[in-house]
């Protein structure tokens, strides 16, 4: 048995946070990882989707130059894409670059899967491990498989599958139209896949506002895109070369390669929860607002059920920290909490969405716009749609959530959520000077029609 300081189970990117920086602070730190350090982000999410889509968004724009600048003719090319993931994003799924990091530091990484035996105490490869401190969960989350008859056994995909692909598939059905759903399905389509999405719900990203969805389904549209919305699948079948969904219209759709992407979750059953007086068939682990569950227990990221974002997870590693070290400062914080689909356009929101104001029982005034009417968005062009929505507290004049759907609209949505933040009064935002032509000032239109 050994002793430490800190024992941090899952080295996501919420983990290898605090782990580094609590080694930095001068801790004696052990991590535990059964995958590779850097969690699910830098090797089958935030990062290499990202190249993907920045490769896709390429060749929209090519096409775009017609009639605005001149003539290209586009091969899509999907060799690049997947060298620059395997050589620059993932270094082929190896993570030695982020282990050394972390032992250069100070600390001790073990590889395999942890269980919590009682406060402070872990296995691990049949070892016991003490921390004298704390235990940190972060352990991230899975895709959810859901138990459609016929899918367990085929060789569906994940997007563990869909970033590691050496080629594009001819045809492709996602089954899932949230924010990976929709991307991907953009970019396999931009890159010659026959693409389908279905959505069981009445419409694509139904998380978000729904001038939102609408955007995005007119883009995927334009990308010949099909899209079946309101249908749940109950039954895949694949014959060894392509796959069949049944869907419960009795309709069908079929493809070469199936992408499931219904959402994500954590996985909790195996840590041992239970050795710590908490719910191992919960859906998340319950925490304070310094993400304190326990008894030397402190949990991060995906399982503590805040958004499963790389952001949310540095956000309250760096608040975990402050707590495990005695450090001060604010509590976490998720009124503007901010998220991104980086779909072409982007759909950049934060806070509360108009029906979730008005659930709250807040008096609630909607602002509005579209962004082909703004200046920048009549000089963009080709590819401007988008609005901007802002919800508004009308009784403390303050905004309580927005939504830009445009382009680099996740970049605009970064004013909104400093004013959401900062409690910034409505009215201020009114007045302020914004600059022209930018996508931005489109939001000083938005509050010019609040109603």
């Amino acid at each position: 048995m050994t002793e430490v300081d800190a024992i941090i189970v899952g080295m996501g990117v919420g983990g290898e946070e605090v782990a580094g920086r609590l080694a930095e602070a001068g801790l004696e730190v052990l991590g535990i990882d059964g995958g590779l350090v850097g969690g699910e982000c830098p090797y089958w999410g935030c990062i290499p989707s990202k190249m993907m889509i920045r490769a896709a968004n390429l060749i929209a724009d090519a096409r775009r130059l017609e009639g605005v600048g001149g003539a290209v003719q586009i091969t899509p090319d999907w060799t690049p894409v997947a060298r620059r993931i395997r050589t620059e994003a993932t270094d082929n799924w190896d993570d030695k670059v982020a282990v050394d990091r972390f032992t250069g530091k100070g600390g001790t990484f073990v590889r395999g899967r942890a269980r919590l035996l009682g406060p402070g105490r872990v296995e691990v490869n049949g070892d016991e491990h003490t921390a004298r401190k704390a235990i940190v969960l972060a352990t991230g989350g899975a895709p959810t498989i859901p138990p459609i008859e016929g899918l367990a056994g085929t060789p569906y995909w994940t997007n563990r599958e869909a970033i590691e692909t050496e080629t594009v598939p001819a045809s492709l059905v996602v089954l899932g139209g949230g924010a990976i759903g929709v991307e991907l399905a953009q970019v396999f389509a931009r890159f010659g896949s026959k693409v389908s999405v279905v959505e069981a719900a009445d419409r694509l990203l139904p998380a978000e506002e729904p001038e939102a969805s609408e955007t995005v389904h007119e883009a995927l549209g334009e990308d010949d895109i099909s899209m079946v919305t309101g249908r749940k699948a109950v039954k895949v079948a694949h014959d060894g070369r392509e796959f069949t969904l049944s869907l419960d219209d009795g309709g069908s759709v079929r493809a070469e390669k199936l992408l499931v992407a219904v959402g994500r979750h954590a996985e909790l059953g195996d840590l041992g929860l239970e050795n710590v007086g908490l719910d191992p068939k919960g859906k998340g682990i319950t925490v304070d607002g310094h993400m304190r569950a326990g008894e030397r227990l402190w949990a991060v990221g995906d399982v503590t059920g805040h958004g499963q974002f790389t952001h949310v997870a540095m956000y309250q590693a760096a608040v975990a920290v402050r707590s495990i070290l005695g450090q001060s400062g604010p509590p976490a914080d998720y009124r503007a909490l901010p998220r991104v689909t980086f779909t072409d356009p982007e759909v950049g929101a934060v806070g509360l969405t108009e029906a979730q104001a008005r659930e709250a029982g807040l008096n609630v005034h909607v602002g509005t716009t579209q962004i082909p009417t703004s200046a920048r968005g009549w000089i963009y062009g080709d590819g401007n749609e988008g609005v901007v929505k802002l919800i508004v507290d009308a009784d403390r004049d303050l905004l309580v959530g927005a939504t830009v759907a445009a382009p680099s609209g996740g970049e605009t949505m970064g004013a909104l959520a400093v004013a959401v933040y900062s409690e910034v009064p409505f009215s201020s935002m009114r007045h302020m000077m914004y600059a022209y032509p930018t996508f931005y000032r489109a939001i000083e239109d938005a509050a010019k029609h609040m109603t």
